[in-house]
């Protein structure tokens, strides 16, 4: 029998404000365990939230640009239950009436198909803290710092039926967040979290099979692998003659495998009802058109620009907006008379290949575009050649030192003294007449070893081209 995945995701979003969402608590990542939080985050009694403008803000900007409808008349409401990371015992949260509802999403995939993902609701929340594991005590302790950082959760329908798709459409997801400035979207730092919902049902089939949801999912690497898994753990359940039980389960990925946490809870297990302390929102047309004239070019928008506005091929135009971060310092660059092409050549090879081997982020890199700039700008002018600037490019990469006291420091400036190279040239030849030789002889590797063996005795610091024309001419004389 042929199967069918069915997948709908839920995605946690840590908002971009400075302090919580009921409190004024700060939202920065990491401290010491429980000194980011206070009497309100925590619910002692007699304390009383107070929203954050700026989480609704975030909310409405999101809605807007995923299409979706906003809420005019919305509330907030208490999802009760009890766990230790939980200090209240609930969440201040939003149920009967979210923010925003039916928006969506389009995603590409791989074989240029197009596909359009349905989003069922966003709606704004409090986090909650964390369970800290020491196996070494055998203890569990509660660190409450995470507690009231706000979140927006969005929900899709049930539209997913790979992990292609799921990709695709969370790298879609986080590309819009960041553009639009209201989450990091670090998915090492849980900023980016996502709750798989998923069943399995024969091709063809409408009715949905019964689903498990796998909890708080922060790398593509592990969603990916966990689908699979739980995919294939579905089926082989059911071909058993076997029932799939509707439960939350965990990804280990030391095990490469889910396991089951606890039965899969329905929204009536929570007791919501009205939350009594904070009273419901108004959105005027004012405010929803205020927000509107806020949002930001998107990567779409950018993608296009770039193909005709800098001529830039379809490609590399992705690749400079698949990033906001990386879209500002390309924009930064031509901004300051640099050829648009140039740059982009060297951001997605210098720029990506840095960033990838240090692990960072675009956006968290020093490197300022006027350094890139001043690199290129000397190679332009014949002062500096191309092989020598990697190097300087890759010496002040994490410092953004300044490139032309570098390059005096370090003796790096190109050299087009004539004389000079003809005086290399020659003493290379007398020293290796068997390449020559072979060079005659229509092995056509000795002209490089030559040209090597000339920029090696001019320290590096020639003109590639000019030392290509000189062995050549040199060699056909």
């Amino acid at each position: 029998m042929t199967w069918e995945t069915v997948i709908g995701l839920e995605t946690h979003v840590e908002l971009a404000t400075k302090t919580k969402i009921f409190c004024s608590c700060t939202t920065e990542f990491g401290g010491a365990p429980n000194t980011h939080c206070c009497p309100v985050c925590t619910g002692m009694p007699g304390t009383l939230p107070v929203l954050n403008e700026k989480v609704l803000e975030f909310a409405v900007k999101t809605g807007l640009a995923l299409d979706g409808n906003i809420t005019r008349h919305c509330k907030f409401d208490r999802k009760n239950y009890f766990y230790p990371d939980l200090p209240k015992a609930y969440q201040i949260s939003q149920l009967y009436l979210p923010i925003v509802r039916d928006g969506k999403v389009s995603i590409r995939l791989e074989s240029g198909t197009e596909k359009l993902i349905r989003i069922h609701e966003l709606h704004m929340e409090e986090d909650a803290g964390k369970l800290v594991h020491d196996p070494w005590l055998d203890q569990t302790r509660c660190d409450y710092n995470r507690c009231g950082v706000p979140l927006i959760e969005i929900v899709t329908e049930p539209d997913f039926r790979s992990a292609e798709e799921v990709i695709a459409y969370l790298e879609k997801l986080r590309s819009i967040l960041q553009y639009l400035g209201v989450s990091d979207c670090k998915m090492q730092e849980g900023s980016l979290r996502c709750d798989v919902n998923l069943s399995v049902r024969p091709a063809g089939s409408v009715e949905f099979g019964t689903r498990t949801e796998m909890k708080n999912l922060n790398s593509f690497k592990a969603i990916t692998k966990a689908i699979a898994y739980e995919s294939r753990r579905q089926i082989e359940l059911i071909e058993e003659g076997k029932r799939v039980i509707q439960e939350t389960r965990r990804w280990d990925d030391n095990k490469d495998a889910t396991f089951a946490m606890r039965s899969k809870e329905n929204a009536q297990d929570y007791r919501y009802f009205p939350e009594p302390d904070i009273p419901p929102l108004e959105i005027s047309d004012v405010y929803l058109e205020e927000i509107r004239t806020q949002l930001p070019e998107m990567a779409e928008e950018k993608l296009i620009r770039y193909q005709a506005e800098y001529d830039l091929p379809l490609y590399d135009a992705q690749i400079l907006t698949g990033q906001k971060a990386l879209a500002d310092f390309f924009e930064a660059c031509v901004a300051q008379g640099v050829d648009a092409k140039q740059a982009a050549n060297w951001i997605m090879g210098q720029v990506l290949g840095q960033l990838s081997a240090k692990g960072m982020d675009a956006k968290d890199m020093v490197l300022a575009p006027s350094t890139l700039v001043r690199l290129i700008t000397l190679i332009k002018d014949g002062k500096l050649n191309r092989n020598t600037a990697v190097k300087v490019f890759e010496a002040i990469f994490d410092t953004n030192a300044d490139v032309d006291e570098y390059i005096m420091s370090h003796g790096l400036e190109q050299v087009n003294d004539p004389g000079a190279l003809a005086a290399a040239v020659k003493k290379v030849f007398d020293v290796n007449p068997q390449s020559i030789e072979d060079f005659k002889a229509g092995k056509e590797k000795a002209f490089g070893f030559l040209v090597g063996q000339v920029m090696r005795e001019m320290k590096g610091k020639a003109d590639p081209q000019a030392v290509n024309r000189a062995v050549r001419e040199k060699l056909n004389f």
